[in-house]
């Protein structure tokens, strides 16, 4: 089913189109989430190393997002060795996300409701016409929070998560080595050791005991880049650079990857923060995921870097900590909400 865009939506893909528009090339006709094979980014092989970093760049370019496909990915580069994530280990924290959900009673789950600023859990349930799911949120990394119940939810996401932390790495590197950098240059930047990163578990309701056809509505994530696994495909929807709502299909052995706000500042609009919604409409049975919101420090400065403004080019953000822009609209930090419509500078005419 088709769905107009929205606001946010028109704003952002306006701009978006400017600046692709003159390098298109093979994407031009593509209105298909991009995938791409971690292994190869670390290939020896230099063309098909080389093949793949640019398969990457177009990706983050013109769409903002792609499937990382990452199961039974081994290959040693100067001696280190690249690892993925396995299925069993992504199905085991989808399975840990159901068990907490099914295992646990509202009041149970309730005991994580807001209560101060400075939560590490909190829980939230929605149920209206702009937005029906339940979910709880916790800080993973630099430290790594959860709910105790039940036994098998901990382990299962601290599993998932140790794995994922090391694609984060090695996306860091390939997506600098994109941009002419030296592999170190987004963890320098963004001082990842100390990232400030945040996993929502979601449960969304099957279609027909949500009050409106809206999972949740069209937004941006801040942070460097968000990753999602699910247990049944549809409903989440990005919007590609020709304008059209995709619905995200994530293959086996894959992870749906989205640029994060903060690095679009970073790169002053040369990737660009991917637009995505979620629908109910086809949801039949109600819908597992996580989202895992991999971001900057919380005392890290982001503005466009030196490298990314010149007189063609001027500064299209202003800058502030990471905890300033999560805190900028009256959020807290664990709310992880995107403040980059405030964050942009007026348009000089």
């Amino acid at each position: 089913m088709a769905h107009s865009v929205g606001m946010l939506g028109q704003q952002c893909f306006d701009l978006k189109n400017k600046a692709i528009a003159h390098d298109l090339h093979d994407y031009s006709s593509m209105d298909e989430i991009p995938t791409i094979d971690y292994s190869l980014l670390f290939f020896k092989d230099h063309n098909e190393r080389a093949n793949s970093l640019e398969h990457l760049r177009k990706a983050c370019q013109y769409f903002g997002c792609f499937y990382v496909r990452t199961s039974n990915t081994h290959t040693y580069t100067h001696q280190l060795l690249i690892n993925g994530v396995e299925e069993r280990v992504v199905e085991g924290a989808l399975k840990g996300i159901s068990d907490f959900f099914e295992l646990t009673n509202q009041e149970e789950r309730s005991e994580y409701l807001k209560k101060n600023s400075m939560d590490r859990i909190r829980w939230y349930l929605r149920s209206d016409a702009g937005e029906n799911r339940e979910n709880v949120k916790i800080v993973t990394h630099p430290e790594y929070h959860c709910p105790s119940k039940p036994d098998s939810c901990k382990d299962a996401i601290g599993k998932y998560l140790k794995g994922m932390h090391e694609v984060e790495q090695g996306l860091a590197k390939a997506i600098s080595t994109t941009l002419g950098y030296e592999e170190t240059y987004i963890e320098k930047e963004f001082k990842l050791e100390a990232g400030f990163d945040v996993a929502t578990l979601n449960l969304y309701p099957p279609s027909l005991q949500s009050k409106g056809s809206t999972g949740l509505a069209e937004h941006t994530d801040p942070g460097f880049f968000v990753s999602l696994i699910q247990y049944v495909n549809g409903g989440l929807q990005v919007l590609s650079h020709k304008g059209n709502w995709i619905t995200v299909n994530i293959p086996r052995n894959t992870i749906f990857v989205g640029i994060g706000d903060h690095f679009e500042i970073l790169t002053n609009g040369k990737y660009k923060s991917h637009i995505h919604q979620v629908i109910l409409d086809n949801n039949e049975v109600k819908r597992i995921s996580m989202a895992i919101l991999h971001g900057p420090s919380l005392d890290t400065f982001v503005a466009p870097a030196p490298g990314f403004i010149d007189d063609s080019h001027p500064p299209s953000y202003r800058g502030m900590t990471y905890k300033e822009s999560l805190e900028l609209n009256g959020f807290d930090e664990i709310d992880v909400q995107s403040s980059l419509i405030q964050l942009q500078m007026p348009l000089s005419l």
